[in-house]
Order: structure tokens, then sequence, then C-alpha cells
């Protein structure tokens, strides 16, 4: 079954002078388990998609479906809490917080207690490959790398398995760049995480089993 269904998906907005299409008629789907790139030039509405599957907006026309359900019908918030999950080229990391706070956050969002938080953050930050030294360090003592697979560790924190990433390794090195690629791919193929990442890195997109290409808000399937 598709954990995500998009059918005949377009998206209008209104700037001050003038009404932009940046989603045409677009129909697609997503399954768990599988890697998925959404490439295009800037402004072919690529993000403009990936904020529609975040539930950060809602369609002028057509549907999403999660898991057969109607996005429009579910609380978008909760969605995003315990279904998807979104990664940035930014990292989007709490500069105050530390790495483990970092992590704990959307765990204690759920009202889990702060000790069961604290032990489930520690299994993922090891999961995404880091040590226990990161702990307690700012976003601001971290690498780019190092913040991007805090951010990853983070994301995993939702209990679903959408994995949301918005150009994910944009500010990264060839190394950590390949450390962020094989870290989606496990979380795709051995977690069974539906993976969808926009990039316009054309050796990011070749490491995925699906390319989608964006051009003027029409998607074409590579």
């Amino acid at each position: 079954m598709d954990i995500l269904r998009v059918e005949h998906v377009c998206y209008t907005y209104q700037t001050k002078y003038q009404k932009i299409e940046a989603v045409k008629d677009v129909s697609c789907s997503f399954k768990t388990g599988a890697l998925y790139a959404i490439t295009g030039e800037s402004g072919s509405g690529k993000s403009t998609f990936l904020s529609l599957l975040a539930g950060l907006d809602l369609p002028t026309s057509g549907k999403i479906y999660v898991e057969e359900t109607d996005m429009a019908n579910l609380n978008r918030d909760e969605y995003r809490l315990n279904k998807a999950s979104v990664i940035f080229q930014s990292f989007h990391l709490f500069p105050l917080l530390t790495a483990l706070e970092n992590v704990m956050y959307p765990i204690e969002l759920k009202g889990v207690s702060r000790n069961k938080a604290k032990g489930r953050a520690k299994e993922l930050i090891e999961k995404v490959g880091l040590k226990e030294k990161i702990l307690h360090q700012y976003p601001q003592m971290m690498s780019g790398g190092e913040q991007q697979r805090i951010a990853i560790a983070r994301a995993m924190a939702a209990s679903g398995k959408i994995l949301l990433a918005d150009e994910p390794t944009g500010n990264l090195d060839t190394k950590n760049e390949k450390l962020i690629v094989d870290l989606l791919k496990e979380l795709s193929y051995e977690d069974g995480y539906a993976v969808i990442i926009v990039t316009h890195n054309s050796l990011v997109a070749m490491e995925t089993d699906i390319v989608f290409r964006m051009r003027d808000g029409e998607m074409l399937r590579s």
C-alpha cells in the first residue's frame, strides 16, 4: 500500500503582482522501503511540493492521501509529529538546546517522560553514528555533518515512516554528503522509511530508486 498518494494536485498562490501556479496537476505515489528524489531547477516547484507532502499547506485542488486518509481531514500538526518529519539544508536545530535536548524535544511533545525521552534520544543519536561526547554539545559546536545527523535523529523521533528531506546535503562537503546519503539509504532499506529527497545534486539523485523531475510546476518521472 502507498504511504503517500498524490492525485491531480495543484497549488496556486497570489503575490502582490500576479498569481503563481507553483504545482500543476501532479500525480504520484510513495511507498515505504524506497528512496525517492525530486529534482528540478530553482523555481520548478519541488520545494513547494515537498511542503505540501509535509502538510505545511493544503493543495489548491487535488488530494494527498496519507495511508488512504485525505490529508485535508487530518490534524496536520499531529501528522508531522507522528507520521512525517522534515529535515532541511540549514538543519534548523534549536541553538540553545544540546544535541540530546534537540532529539528529546519531539519525544517529550508526545507526553513521554523526560527519562524515557532521554533514553530514546540517546539510542537515535547512536543510530546515526555519533559518539556520546556529542550529547551535550550545542549546534554551534558541531560540524555541518554532525548537525545534519542530529537533525535526522530528531526526525526519527517521530514514530511515522515518512522522511522528507529538503536539500539535506546542500551545505555539506563530499565526505559528509556520502555519510548522509548512506544514512538515508539505511533508514529506507533497513528501517522501512519512505525517504523523499528534494535535491539539485545529480549524484545524490543517482543514489535513489526513483527520480521525479519537476519543471514549471509539472512533474516528469525520469
